[in-house]
């Protein structure tokens, strides 16, 4: 990031967090000075008016029902010349537009919570008052703690339901591979660490071949091996739908929070 720039994170909750300290440890924001602003003592900026004078940059990481709330306070701070970019999930680029001064250039991401160990998968989208060069501070600010895709706005719904929800379903695959490995005899601290290294390995695998997720599953099932009798188990306890079940329905619910935003906005 542009050594002239000052950055802010308002709102300090889960991701704000993670992507904070995700941020602190990269040596590309070594020398960036960060303000933080939140509802609790931390050191940083003292208001949340004071963060946003302060800083050319600054991330909006509060809970979708109290943006309103933050906007009205912030908003008439910021303007041309200043940058926002929210992670609130189901805001749109034009409500944050509607609640900021004009001039003020918009950006919206959906990170996930593995930025926190440099590991996550961030989508952007520009508002209509965001130029390509805006989108890049973004990139730039996202890329230090993992990976950035583009997107259309209209396909944020189902980031959040895929990535920015993701993490949870891997987690409950995880446990449930550790269990399994305890039951089978493992010690606890060998199968955690199975379970984890055969997930990341797999993603890797999947990342630097780049082939289908199919085309992998089916190289390591040998005929009449041990691998197919555990894909019919995944099979008949509809794994695979399940999993597209998860991701559809987290989906719905980013689109209805985002229509409660829009109605509670309005009011």
């Amino acid at each position: 990031m542009a050594q002239h720039r000052k950055l802010g994170i308002l709102g300090l909750g889960r991701m704000g967090k993670c992507l904070a300290e995700g941020l602190t440890k990269q040596p590309a924001f070594s020398t960036t000075p960060i303000l933080f602003s939140t509802r609790n003592p931390v050191p940083g900026a003292k208001s949340n008016t004071e963060l946003v004078k302060s800083c050319d940059v600054v991330i909006l990481a509060v809970k979708p029902q109290n943006v309103t709330e933050v906007l009205t306070e912030i908003g008439p701070h910021l303007g041309k010349g200043k940058t926002l970019i929210s992670i609130v999930a189901s805001i749109s680029t034009a409500e944050l537009e509607n609640g900021v001064a004009k001039g003020t250039s918009v950006v919206r991401a959906m990170p996930n919570t593995p930025a926190l160990v440099g590991e996550g998968i961030t989508a952007l989208c520009a508002g209509k008052s965001a130029s390509p060069a805006h989108l890049e501070i973004a990139k730039e600010i996202f890329e230090a703690v993992g990976k950035v895709v583009l997107v259309d706005e209209k396909q944020m719904d189902a980031v959040t339901g895929l990535s920015g929800c993701g993490p949870a379903y891997l987690y409950v695959i995880l446990e449930s591979l550790t269990d399994a490995g305890i039951k089978v005899g493992l010690p606890r601290e060998v199968a955690t660490q199975l379970a984890s290294q055969t997930v990341l390995g797999a993603a890797r695998m999947l990342q630097v071949t780049q082939r289908h997720p199919a085309a992998l599953k089916d190289e390591v099932t040998t005929p009449a091996g041990c691998t197919i009798d555990g894909l019919l188990e995944l099979e008949e306890g509809k794994l695979r739908v399940t999993l597209i079940k998860a991701v559809v329905q987290a989906t719905k619910r980013a689109k209805a929070l985002a229509k409660k935003a829009n109605v509670e906005g309005a009011k």
